[in-house]
């Protein structure tokens, strides 16, 4: 006999790639019985209900959320507490609401006053994602062996975050906890900071003054791409993640422009030993990444490559 769900009704508001793909996976993987969604923007709303993704796509967030056991909140992390605002009367008694921001302090502060206690408030961060945006973005095997953190906020809430546990793996992600502190932490230097970085030496080859933009794209090498591939993301929700983990994202910064000036001075001084050792280290540290099943080494870091041209255009 299969499985119940673990949550019969789940209400989706903000479908963007995240949302989107929780909509298709959900209901791939079984673990929701219908799925409710919300959109702000009139035409994304349309063009969900074109996709069949949800069951139901409603007029309003309070709508969406009415009678659901799930609620889960996928908009730019700025526009989280507003959201809450609205749908914490809709709530039902025992109802679990949660988010999927990459910042999970502000979130905390934003929503959690407005979570009603008949509820549980449980935030949580899929890592997973591309550059491309909007529902036609979305696909179901996006958390597929990709890590969903939980950040539980009371021990009451024990069997609510089993059953969020058993949502997240059954659209295919391992499942961690950890307190919304180190969340924050950990986020800033494998997320938030590499980010920055990029936006900025994308910014940097654009601004140069004895380089063309034209020959910046003709000529990127694999790196510069690389580069651009994640400056590429979302620009709302990256300003908001910036704005709302300012502390953390500071202090890796902080950090990161003191390993950079030792590098200023190993390149000065002629110090190769000291570069040998460091790009030894990182190398090591990509490797183990690949084995943990967290990219491949596949060609082209496995990304899915443009389809063929047709015969008559090669």
């Amino acid at each position: 006999m299969a499985e119940a769900a673990p949550f019969e009704r789940v209400a989706i508001i903000g479908l963007g790639l995240i949302g989107s793909s929780i909509a298709r996976a959900a209901r791939a993987g079984g673990v929701a019985g219908s799925i409710a969604a919300y959109d702000r923007d009139e035409a994304v709303a349309v063009r969900v209900a074109a996709l069949g993704i949800a069951d139901v796509v409603a007029a309003s967030a309070a709508d969406a959320v009415e009678g659901a056991d799930l609620v889960i909140v996928c908009t730019p992390v700025g526009v989280c507490g507003a959201v809450a605002a609205e749908i914490g009367p809709k709530l039902k008694v025992g109802a679990v609401l949660s988010d999927v921001g990459s910042v999970k302090g502000a979130v905390v502060r934003d929503m959690g006053r407005h979570v009603p206690a008949h509820a549980a408030f449980i935030p949580a961060h899929p890592i997973a994602g591309t550059e491309d945006s909007g529902p036609d973005a979305g696909f179901a095997e996006l958390f597929q062996d990709r890590w969903a953190i939980l950040t539980p906020l009371s021990p009451a809430d024990e069997a609510d975050v089993e059953r969020l546990r058993r949502f997240w793996e059954g659209m295919g992600a391992n499942v961690d906890t950890m307190t919304v502190e180190h969340h924050d932490l950990v986020f800033a230097i494998v997320s938030h900071v590499p980010h920055l970085i990029a936006y900025n030496i994308v910014g940097t080859a654009a601004d140069l003054e004895d380089v063309t933009q034209s020959e910046v794209i003709k000529y990127s090498a694999s790196g510069f791409r690389d580069f651009t591939r994640i400056a590429a993301s979302d620009p709302t929700m990256w300003r908001d993640i910036f704005l709302n983990n300012r502390d953390a994202v500071l202090e890796i910064l902080g950090r990161f422009t003191e390993d950079l000036q030792a590098l200023q001075r190993a390149i000065r001084w002629g110090e190769g030993d000291a570069l040998f050792n460091l790009f030894s280290r990182t190398r090591a540290i990509r490797r183990s990444i690949v084995e943990q099943g967290q990219d491949t080494a596949a060609p082209d870091f496995g990304r899915r490559a443009a389809p063929p041209p047709p015969a008559g255009e090669r």
